[in-house]
């Protein structure tokens, strides 16, 4: 199992396998699992409306371009905090 070799100068880390594994790490992969499968159970098409255009889509494609998009946003403001 698991055992916890979390140092007081470093981040928190697990042990899987004889390798140490961040917490960050193992929770990133856990949410990406998810929304995988929450994109991969919806697809049905549905109509969405941008201002003018009405367009016919997979539910699938619609929640890749919002993770991607929410992503990308993510990772900006992140790195814009970082450099401040």
């Amino acid at each position: 199992m698991a055992k916890n070799a979390s140092h007081a100068y470093g981040p928190p880390t697990v042990t899987v396998k004889g390798r140490d594994v961040r917490l960050r790490t193992i929770g990133v992969v856990l949410l990406a699992g998810l929304a995988i499968w929450f994109i991969a159970a919806n697809t049905d098409s549905v109509t969405i409306r941008l201002w003018v255009p009405t367009v016919t889509l997979p539910l699938w494609s619609v929640l890749t371009v919002t993770l991607l998009v929410g992503t990308a946003i993510g990772l900006l403001i992140a790195h814009r905090r970082a450099r401040r």
